[in-house]
């Protein structure tokens, strides 16, 4: 779906005619978002931007909460991705989603080339809203001595004496989950550092992942990969089962599901309903009672209100629109790639990493980060990207869901360079 329809989609929704103009929800409906109403509090002025502080006020209708496992504390169940570039003298995207509550924030220390904790600073010490805001970040470092080093430049970057939640980021052995690491958590919140520590996961072990933060008391969150084509998933089910009646706050991330290259199934989806597949598949996720929240990269103000609207809507998606998100998994399966290099990395023998080449390709293609995606494929260590030698045909039906692995690594080599 082309970014115009995304925009005329979510006109729609929010209130306006085919031809942008606002009308009214009919009188006595709090259901009926309109596009004035939604926007009618505290926009802030471009030319507002260079000097003074900022006052920022919510508007009306404010997204629903829930308590994140735990912490006890409640969050949106919308929250602000940063994988993105921010202004970083005061960025309207973040202004935007705290007006309609959207008052969490995901940074780390890698997001932005590592300037997302820097505009994260900038918006929050400019509107005088830290009290206001959840702010998390993540360190790549896993590392005891690396990890308090990394979260000390994050406090300095981010301006702030405090970080809500602090993540492990991309954990891939729970190894790192140690006493050592126990003890730098628990002298941090002694100091009142940080409230909650976790971390997020998004490879092929996120299953035994998820189990392993349910047996460890000190694991408050975890962020990992959930989407539409893993709602079936037993093994996975019965992890965030665990997880959850461990009370680990839990929290969706790559929703969309996104592949490494379906375009033209992507043209074919329809939804049978009111909201597009970018909102149907985040409102399948809220469904799930056990999720507090999801995260999205929202890196326009029409993603923002268009995921807003679709958070406000109390209705949970009919039977046929579910059914539409199952066909679509079902058309696109064979495109997405889940990280699960144990599987296919055990095909050839040569140290790649298939799982990441395969997802900084999906970003390149998908979700238009060229730069991001060929930066990130660039300081990936040299065998992992070198086929020299290497029989990718015995790739052929390693992959459980039909991915056609050798096709998409020699993609990546082609258009990651």
């Amino acid at each position: 779906m082309k970014m115009n329809d995304r925009v005329g989609r979510s006109r729609a929704l929010l209130g306006a005619d085919p031809r942008g103009r606002v009308r009214e929800p009919s009188q006595g409906s709090r259901d009926n978002i309109s596009r004035r109403k939604v926007l009618g509090g505290g926009l802030v002025a471009a030319s507002s931007l260079g000097v003074g502080p900022l006052r920022l006020e919510a508007a009306p209708l404010q997204v629903p909460q829930r308590v994140l496992g735990k912490t006890g504390e409640k969050a949106p169940i919308l929250l602000q991705g940063g994988s993105m570039p921010f202004d970083l003298r005061f960025d309207p995207k973040l202004a935007e989603s705290f007006k309609y509550g959207v008052t969490y924030i995901d940074a780390a220390d890698c997001y932005g080339g590592g300037n997302t904790e820097l505009a994260v600073g900038a918006f929050h010490t400019r509107a005088n809203l830290r009290s206001k805001l959840w702010i998390t970040s993540k360190s790549d470092d896993h590392d005891p001595k690396g990890f308090e080093e990394t979260f000390h430049r994050s406090l300095e970057k981010m301006k702030t004496s405090y970080i809500d939640m602090y993540y492990l980021h991309m954990l891939k052995d729970a190894k790192y989950l140690n006493d050592e690491l126990k003890a730098v958590v628990a002298r941090l919140k002694k100091e009142k550092k940080v409230k909650h520590f976790g971390f997020s996961c998004h490879h092929g072990n996120v299953v035994a992942l998820l189990h392993e933060a349910a047996k460890t008391p000190w694991v408050d969150s975890v962020m990992f990969r959930y989407n539409f084509r893993q709602y079936g998933n037993v093994e996975l089910n019965q992890a965030i089962d665990a997880a959850h009646k461990a009370k680990v706050g839990l929290i969706a991330m790559k929703t969309q599901g996104s592949a490494v290259s379906f375009e033209d199934k992507w043209q074919k989806f329809q939804s049978t309903g009111k909201w597009n597949k970018y909102q149907s598949v985040l409102k399948a996720v809220w469904q799930d009672e056990r999720i507090s929240a999801a995260v999205s990269d929202m890196e326009s103000l029409e993603i923002i209100h268009e995921n807003v609207a679709a958070a406000l809507d109390k209705t949970k998606l009919t039977q046929a629109e579910m059914q539409e998100i199952y066909r679509y998994a079902e058309a696109t399966r064979a495109g997405a790639c889940d990280g699960c290099d144990h599987l296919c990395g055990a095909a050839v023998d040569a140290p790649l990493q298939i799982g990441s080449t395969l997802r900084y390709l999906m970003y390149h293609d998908v979700y238009g980060k060229t730069a991001l995606a060929k930066d990130l494929y660039a300081k990936l260590p040299r065998e992992a990207r070198s086929y020299e030698g290497v029989d990718l045909r015995k790739l052929a039906g390693a992959c459980p869901h039909g991915v056609d692995v050798e096709k998409y690594l020699r993609r990546a080599a082609e258009v990651l360079v």
